[in-house]
């Protein structure tokens, strides 16, 4: 898989992919990631890549002709699977849609940065925008690290131990069960009995009926879903 990520921060990206499972990934080859700074095609001395937006609103905004150009540029070596603009406005990020995009080849993401983008860059460069909340940050960095991150441990050997993927939170619509490791007992609080029980059958009735549970306290709209 080869993931592009476009930036007018590159440095922002640096320690997010550089680094734990997705680190690693790139080591074993597992993913190519690969991050371009747009002012490659910025204009003048100071490489200017936003301007003020027509109507007179406050906040810069990015250019469609840097980012049209940098796009071309990669699509020129390559077809993508998809072409994504992280936008505060777009599809809600989950689980489900980690798991669709770790199954394509070669994947671009824009990130916004400043007021956004111009409206011509989402109507016509972009095939996909995804948000990963409802509220607004500085730039779309950090919510590419989060979709790269959510995407890439799910490729084939960048975890150890694949079976610890299907097992997350989300992955069958439901949060997952308390997890507890050793000593059984610290300061006197207890792991579950049944944890200890070494009965796999019961351990499983316990982790499913716990997972309903606690996704009916904490996210009761998966369950509904």
């Amino acid at each position: 898989m080869r993931i592009d990520i476009i930036t007018v921060v590159p440095e922002l990206l640096e320690s997010p992919l550089g680094h734990s499972i997705v680190g690693r990934a790139i080591k074993k080859g597992i993913v190519e990631i690969h991050v371009h700074n747009l002012r490659k095609y910025g204009k003048g001395p100071r490489l200017q890549v936003d301007d003020y937006s027509y109507g007179g609103d406050a906040g810069m905004v990015l250019m469609v002709e840097p980012v049209y150009r940098m796009i071309e540029e990669l699509k020129g070596e390559r077809e993508y699977d998809e072409i994504i603009y992280m936008s505060p406005d777009g599809e809600q990020f989950d689980q489900n849609m980690a798991n669709e995009l770790s199954l394509k080849d070669n994947i671009i993401i824009l990130c916004g940065h400043y007021k956004g983008v111009d409206h011509r860059i989402r109507e016509h460069l972009t095939t996909r925008e995804i948000t990963v909340g409802d509220y607004v940050l500085s730039g779309g960095e950090i919510p590419a690290a989060i979709v790269t991150d959510a995407v890439v441990r799910l490729l084939p050997g960048a975890i150890t131990d694949e079976t610890s993927a299907l097992s997350d939170c989300y992955q069958d619509g439901l949060l997952s069960a308390p997890i507890y490791t050793r000593p059984a007992e610290f300061n006197g609080w207890k792991v579950p009995e049944v944890l200890l029980s070494g009965n796999p059958k019961l351990i499983r009735e316990w982790q499913d009926e716990q997972a309903v549970l606690r996704t009916r306290l904490l996210r009761p709209h998966l369950l509904e879903e």
